[in-house]
């Protein structure tokens, strides 16, 4: 039977995580091009204008990268399990045959929904914060200019310019807060979200393609593992919660120390 690695979508991960990286910066270096001596309120609106198309194509983007590597990572779950219950003894055999069953369907479904919705959280996020920012940027500026004219001044002082820079500066610095209250900038938060839903889709299905084929039980792999893994490596554990015999149930495994 051949051995079937254990699924590294890190490339897959990384196309995501630049696509949010470039679309940062694409509106840092707008922003930047705002005259932050005068900003206009029509000037504010066109950058904002762009900010939104920038924001609009990362959408697409992200919800084209959902739609395509969720139901891989599922597919690699179902293949892994049609091996493992030894239906064939090959990956390539396995691939001509894989086909979800009706709870991997489901299953894979709720899991895209579930990611592009927390996907769109972080863009949705970031435009807020970067409209916040450019009103309070264009509202410092107009308070400044009105200033400088009462005092007899033909420009805004350097401290003024450096403080409206900083607000316009800050406005991509911004992050997700979790369910505990972490903080997260919008790549690192992208990266865990995606690595987190590909290997529970991945897992899921594989679990799910063995309760179809009345495989009720899964032996932990064993790979040496340093960390709290090292507790279950080996261990057998029931698929379903209600199977006999006197094993854990796979969904009782805290999860912080084992399919991390």
């Amino acid at each position: 039977m051949e051995r079937i690695p254990d699924p590294n979508y890190d490339r897959d991960i990384k196309r995501l995580v630049d696509a949010f990286k470039r679309a940062v910066l694409a509106i840092g270096t707008e922003l930047s091009r705002l005259d932050t001596s005068d900003i206009s309120r029509a000037h504010a609106k066109a950058a904002l204008a762009e900010v939104a198309a920038i924001l609009r194509e990362l959408n697409t983007e992200s919800a084209a990268w959902v739609a395509e590597y969720l139901p891989k990572a599922a597919t690699d779950g179902v293949v892994r399990a049609i091996v493992d219950l030894g239906v064939v003894s090959t990956l390539a055999e396995a691939e001509k045959i894989v086909k979800f069953n009706r709870i991997n369907r489901e299953m894979v479904a709720s899991a895209i929904a579930d990611t592009q919705a927390d996907l769109l959280a972080v863009t949705q996020n970031i435009d807020r914060r970067v409209r916040q920012a450019v009103r309070q940027a264009t509202a410092e500026s107009f308070r400044a200019n009105m200033a400088a004219g009462i005092n007899g001044r033909r420009t805004i002082n350097a401290d003024t310019l450096a403080g409206i820079r900083k607000t316009l500066g800050h406005a991509t610095d911004t992050g997700i807060i979790d369910a505990v209250g972490r903080r997260w900038k919008p790549e690192v938060y992208v990266d865990t979200v995606t690595r987190t839903k590909l290997n529970t889709a991945h897992r899921d299905a594989t679990i799910n393609e063995a309760i179809g084929r009345e495989a009720f039980y899964a032996r932990i792999s064993s790979h040496g593992a340093n960390d709290a893994c090292r507790g279950y490596e080996g261990r057998i554990v029931k698929l379903l919660p209600d199977a006999p015999g006197d094993y854990p149930y796979v969904g009782d495994l805290p999860r912080r120390e084992i399919f991390h």
